[in-house]
């Protein structure tokens, strides 16, 4: 019985683990894009940018990805994700990717505008362009200062990975939870948590390795 919990509850974690690695890849980037829209001089971009994320950060993850998941079918009349698991699993990741998005778009701005506005300039007088700016003098102190507020929203999307359930994407808790319908077994859900910890205890050394390598560049 253990070994046919600790296979079930492995192939549940690979599930979990790939909703994680799937958001990141692309939250991190247009978090980046996103900043940039909320930042921008033109409020008919920035305003609409800043309601986009007030609205994904007021709401539960677990709102958005039921409507996301089920809005098409029940708005539009058009189940753009279809009714297998592929489909089910592709919204999970649409829904964490934008959600997640939003946060650190935030983070980036706030690293971004928190670099002080002198070092810029000092670039332009060199005659550099803002490009030039933004990756050689402005990136590397984002950098430094995004990674502990990053960090944090890294160890909650671990846990935030369960909530993929409740559009029946099989990650490891739902495959726990499993044995206690079929079995009447809750010990499962107790090693879930262990998986759960020693991933995040295994994020939580990268990214303490992570910062101690920046310390270099204080800011």
């Amino acid at each position: 019985m253990f070994q046919t919990v600790l296979l079930s509850l492995t192939e549940g974690f690979g599930k979990t683990l790939e909703i994680f690695v799937l958001t990141l890849l692309g939250a991190v980037p247009l978090g980046l894009l996103i900043a940039f829209g909320s930042m921008s001089r033109f409020r008919i971009l920035g305003w609409p940018v800043k309601l986009v994320i007030w609205i994904v950060r007021g709401t539960p993850l677990m709102l958005q990805l039921l409507i996301i998941y089920y809005g098409p079918g029940l708005i539009l009349g058009n189940n753009w994700w279809g009714s297998g698991a592929s489909g089910r699993f592709t919204a999970a990741i649409i829904a964490f990717i934008f959600n997640y998005a939003c946060y650190f778009s935030e983070i980036y701005r706030g690293g971004i505008e928190g670099v002080p506005r002198g070092q810029r300039e000092a670039g332009q007088v060199l005659g550099m362009t803002n490009t030039q700016i933004f990756f050689r003098v402005t990136l590397l102190q984002v950098v430094k200062r995004i990674i502990p507020p990053m960090g944090n929203e890294v160890i909650t999307l671990v846990k935030d990975t369960s909530l993929a359930r409740v559009i029946s994407v099989y990650e490891i808790i739902w495959n726990g939870q499993a044995f206690i319908k079929s079995q009447g077994l809750i010990w499962p859900l107790f090693f879930t948590g262990l998986f759960y910890l020693l991933f995040s205890g295994a994020l939580t050394l990268l990214l303490g390795w992570v910062e101690k390598k920046l310390d270099y560049f204080k800011v």
